[in-house]
This record gives structure tokens, sequence and C-alpha cells, in this order.
């Protein structure tokens, strides 16, 4: 049973919802994924609604609901920039698990790396205090919490500094949060084997596919609670190298 997506098309807030609308009882494990138009997350969301599992994808533009449904997911048209706390925890009550994969996407200035990759995964995570959803997996980068290499544009570096600085703000929280920093993704199929671990892990690029399977597996999983992990392609099964953390 899915949510009428229909009536999650309100601009430029969200609108709480109830257990009744998104049928959760019938799923295994209800997750909210912040930033569901992204090119992982929808890749993410399609794992997950295919294992079972009732799935609400976050987005901002109404004209991605349709996107974000052909996963099999339910789509909230929601302004992470704008909406008031209050409303996003209730949208988040009643969620066992939430996934920050949200970004202000190429072509965005600097000023926008910090409302979106700071500030709103900020006010998810808020959220998610607030509304009792104590598993959180946020998508990083490789690269954040050092030093940018000489010749790093400011836009990049801000990027990193907000990627950063969020990372930093969830550390802090009482929830069960793992941080993912993917090393330089590519669109190539996923292999199913990576590198996954504490930093410093060295530089090297993964797929979409294999991090959105890393991603869905952490969601359900215990491993990686409490860590910091870098992700990059690798000779592990995924499977392994989650129950090895």
């Amino acid at each position: 049973m899915h949510v009428n997506a229909s009536r999650w098309v309100p601009a430029p807030a969200c609108t709480p919802g109830r257990d009744e609308d998104f049928g959760y009882s019938l799923a295994r494990v209800r997750v909210i994924v912040a930033g569901g138009h992204g090119q992982v997350a929808l890749r993410l969301q399609r794992l997950l609604t295919a294992d079972g599992h009732a799935v609400g994808g976050i987005v901002r533009n109404p004209d991605h609901v349709d996107d974000v449904r052909a996963t099999g997911a339910d789509a909230v048209v929601c302004d992470l920039e704008t909406t008031a706390l209050d409303q996003l925890a209730g949208l988040l009550e009643g969620v066992d698990a939430v996934v920050f994969a949200a970004g202000a996407g190429p072509g965005s200035g600097a000023a926008r790396k910090d409302t979106v990759d700071h500030a709103a995964a900020v006010l998810v995570a808020d959220a998610a205090e607030r509304a009792g959803a104590r598993r959180f997996v946020q998508v990083s980068s490789m690269g954040a919490g050092s030093p940018p290499p000489p010749g790093t544009d400011d836009v990049f570096a801000a990027y990193l500094r907000a990627k950063a600085a969020a990372e930093d703000d969830l550390r802090n929280r009482d929830l069960d949060w793992t941080i993912l920093r993917p090393g330089r993704l590519t669109n190539d199929p996923g292999t199913g084997r990576v590198r996954l671990g504490p930093p410093p892990l060295g530089p090297g690029e993964v797929s979409r596919d294999d991090v959105a399977t890393v991603v869905a597996a952490l969601v359900v999983d215990p491993h990686g609670i409490g860590q910091t992990l870098e992700l990059v392609g690798g000779d592990t099964p995924i499977a392994e190298a989650i129950s090895q953390l």
C-alpha cells in the first residue's frame, strides 16, 4: 500500500503525514530519503522498495515527483531551504530511518552549498531527533574534513566545508548515525564489491549503483553506527564489507 502522492505536493513547505497514509504497518522499515531525486537516491529508493520497505523521497521540484514514484517510493515535495522544523518533524513521525542524500548540485554557487549541503542537513537531523527517527545515514563526500587540495576552486572548497560542517553537527547528536563518504562517483554498472572503512582509505572512484547498495544495507543493518566511513570500488562483497565494520 502506498500513499496517494498527490496529497504530498504542497509548496514551499511540507505537510505532516500519518502512519495510515503510508501503510507503514505492511513494510519492514519506514524510510525517508532527503534529496530523493538525486542519482544515488533514485537508485536507493528502487532497491529499498524492491525489498518491501516503505519509502518516501523528499524533492524540491514538483516536476520530479513522477521520477520518484517510478522507483516505487512515495514523493514528498518539500523545500528544505525554507520549510519549518515543526513541519518537517511532522513528516518524519513514525519513520524508522532517514537518509540525507541532498545536495545543491552542479552549477550552484558557494552560498547554496551552505544552505543545502550544511544547513538542510542540520534541519533534517533536528527533525529526525524531534520525531524519534533514530537511524540516520548521511551521504557526504570523500575529502570532507580535510583541507582542500591545492588548486581546488572556490565553489568545490565551499562544498567540502559544508559537508564537513554537516558531519560535525551529526556526530554530536543522539542518533544512530553513520556518515558515508563515497569517492568520485561514476555511472558504471555496480560490481557489488567495494572497499569500505574508516578514513583515510585514499582516493578512488565508486559507481553510484554500489553507493546505493551500501546505503540500502546500512539503513537496515546495525553495523556502522557511530562511524565515519569512506567508500571506493574494491574486491570485497558489499555484505561482507559491512559485516566487518
